[in-house]
């Protein structure tokens, strides 16, 4: 069974970073592509960012340029560098992990993962 384990989350002020790492366990985690989303209180979950088997991304235009998405095949993890925060980047922040046998796919569309993490709180002050 694949599980998946965030941490990095933190309280910011606006114009801050943080790095979010994904371990991946119980798995080949080269076999699958992964996801970065988030979810606001009130709010539906939506894609932050993704990342293909080879290195492809994908990202929501509200984070392009801000954040960055990359993963390390032989450390078995993901990571989601933030910068530029903003007020509106607090969520709770989870990574997801799709079995593929395409070396390029992504996506941003949460019912498309198998396996999700417990998420990692972000909390950005202005």
């Amino acid at each position: 069974q694949v599980q998946l384990a965030e941490s990095g989350g933190g309280s910011v002020q606006a114009g801050g970073s943080l790095r979010l790492s994904c371990a991946v366990s119980g798995g080949t985690y080269s076999n699958y592509y992964m996801g970065w989303f988030r979810q606001a209180p009130g709010k539906k979950r939506e894609g932050v960012a993704s990342i293909s088997r080879n290195g492809e991304t994908t990202y929501a235009d509200s984070v392009k340029g801000r954040f960055t998405v990359s993963r390390d095949n032989a450390k078995n993890t993901m990571y989601l560098q933030l910068n530029g925060l903003k007020p509106e980047d607090t969520a709770m922040y989870y990574c997801a992990a799709k079995y593929s046998v395409s070396w390029y796919s992504r996506s941003l569309v949460a019912a498309e993962y198998n396996y999700w993490g417990q998420g990692t709180q972000v909390t950005v002050s202005s």
